[in-house]
Order: structure tokens, then C-alpha cells, then sequence
């Protein structure tokens, strides 16, 4: 039986660190994660949209399992994402994870071809079925356009007991907590930074996000605050939080978050093409917000 209480709380969803010839960079993960365990962070969430996992290859996503576990040193809970447009591949990367020691694999639903829901249920039991760690599913519609519903992932939960949880990026509160009222109780993750809280209100058991890579501080504040019941204290954090991701939206999440990263020194190698790097504008602006949170 699997422990769900080690999978709550607040995830980092790893950003992918490159080196001057852009490569993966081990000695970067190494600090992120060290960087991040050093705030109190439940865990990561290894080689997802944040991490620019479909922009690597197989080799190198496995690759980052490896540095990241490695880093990690069994400090805190693992989750490798595997989604990709292939079963085969998914699964290749399935065992990766499990052979580096992740606690459990997550998969985006496959794109680009429009697969129906049987073809998408059978890509998850396939992936599941290949390891004997849990599978949490991906639940991004914006990214993929398949919606997965309450009525859907209670049959997948019934079919296969590896099913665990379900990371929810999209605002939609309403499927969110539809999720918490299965049967088989699964965990759930929110996946929008800016709507933490809401997602904890609406019955989260913690949150899977990018910007946590250089302010989780302030998503387990946020985390603390509503389990004590403090919610004046949880929106004055989140509203701090949303004023820097306004920020971040404005000259794109991911190269920023790295910058910052760059200035708390965290060397990152901005992101892959066809990503755009950061304007010298913004690389100004993120400089100062970089003050705000301590060095690596």
C-alpha cells in the first residue's frame, strides 16, 4: 500500500539547467535541488513542462533522473515525468525513473494527434503497468486538449490500483474538487502558481509549480498558513507571489525563473529553442526581484 502523505505538500516542478554547449547540467541540478531541500520542500517533480521535458531527449531525461535523485539523496519525494507522445518511449523513461529510485511517475496525456479517450486510457495502463511505482496522471488540457473528468479517472483509478494522483494544471476549481470526492480518494495537486490557495481550498493536497524553483518559501507559507487556518495570512503571501509572476509572465515564466536562478547563483543556461531568450529589460527587472530571496 502506498503512503499518499508523502506525496502532499510543496513540489518544485524542476526547472532543466543547461551548461555553455547545452547539455544538461549535473552540477546545476545538484544545486537546485540542494537549494530548494534547504527551504523544506516535500519533493520535485522531475522533467515536466517545466523542466522543457519534451524539448529533451529520451537519453537525457533519463539523465536528469539520475542527477536529480542523486541530488536528492532520499531527502524528499521524486516524481519523474514521462509523458510523451509515444508509448514506447514513455515507458523507456518509466523505467528510468524507477531504476534511479523515484518514488512515483506522472504522463501528460499524449498530443498532437487528436487520440480518443480509449487510446488515452490505454496509454496510461500501459506506462502504469510497466513498473511497480504509482502513477499520477497529468492533467493539462491547454497542452494536449484532453480534459480529464471525474466520471474518467474513476474508471482508470477502479482499473489500476497503481493510480495515485492527479496533477490539475488548469483554473478549473470545479473539476478539481470533483477529483477529491472519488472513491478512491486520490491525491491532487493544484497547477497554476498564481491559484495556490484556491486550489487548497477547493480540497488540494498541495501544489506542483515552476516558480517554486527560486520562492518556495513563500508557496509553503502559503501551505502553512491554510492549514492553521489562517487564510488573511495565505492570501497576503499568494498576492506577493502573484506580484512577481506578473512579472514573470510579461518577459516569459521559464527564461525568467532562470535568471533569477542565475542571479542567486544557480547557473542555468537559459532555455531551448525555439524558447526566445530574456531582453535585456527584463533581465534588469528580475535582477531586483532576485533580492529578495536568499543565495545558493
Amino acid at each position: 500500500m502506498t503512503d499518499k502523505n508523502k506525496f502532499k505538500g510543496v513540489l518544485p516542478a524542476l526547472l532543466t539547467p543547461f551548461d555553455k554547449d547545452g547539455n544538461v547540467c549535473k552540477s546545476s541540478v545538484d544545486k537546485l535541488v540542494r537549494y530548494n531541500l534547504k527551504k523544506g520542500v516535500n519533493g520535485f517533480y522531475v522533467g515536466g513542462s517545466t523542466g522543457e521535458g519534451i524539448l529533451l531527449t529520451i537519453e537525457e531525461r533519463i539523465a536528469l533522473f539520475n542527477y536529480a535523485a542523486e541530488a536528492n539523496e532520499g531527502k524528499s519525494t521524486l516524481i519523474a515525468h514521462v509523458g510523451t507522445i509515444a508509448t514506447k518511449h514513455a515507458i523507456e523513461m518509466a523505467k528510468g525513473a524507477e531504476k534511479a529510485g523515484f518514488d512515483a511517475i506522472s504522463a501528460v496525456a499524449p498530443y498532437y494527434f487528436k487520440f480518443g479517450s480509449e487510446a488515452i486510457k490505454q496509454y496510461y495502463y500501459d506506462i502504469a503497468s510497466s513498473v511497480n511505482i504509482p502513477m499520477i496522471i497529468y492533467n493539462f488540457p491547454g497542452a494536449n486538449g484532453f480534459s480529464l473528468d471525474k466520471e474518467t479517472a474513476e474508471n482508470m483509478f477502479a482499473a489500476n490500483d497503481k493510480f495515485i494522483g492527479i496533477k490539475h494544471t488548469t483554473s478549473d476549481m470545479y473539476a478539481l474538487q470533483q477529483f477529491k470526492t472519488m472513491k478512491a480518494d486520490p491525491i491532487v495537486y493544484n497547477g497554476f502558481d498564481e491559484m495556490f490557495l484556491g486550489g487548497l481550498a477547493m480540497g488540494a493536497d498541495g501544489g506542483i509549480g515552476s516558480t517554486y524553483n527560486f520562492m518556495a518559501e513563500k508557496f509553503i507559507a502559503i501551505y502553512n498558513a491554510f492549514k492553521k487556518g489562517d487564510i488573511k495570512e495565505a492570501q497576503r503571501v499568494q498576492n506577493e507571489a502573484n506580484e512577481i509572476i506578473n512579472v514573470l509572465i510579461k518577459y516569459g515564466v521559464f527564461a525568467s525563473e532562470k535568471y533569477v536562478l542565475d542571479c542567486l547563483g544557480i547557473p542555468m543556461g537559459g532555455c531551448r529553442k525555439p524558447f526566445l531568450p530574456l531582453c535585456e529589460e527584463g533581465k534588469s527587472v528580475l535582477a531586483e526581484i532576485a533580492k529578495q530571496f536568499p543565495q545558493a
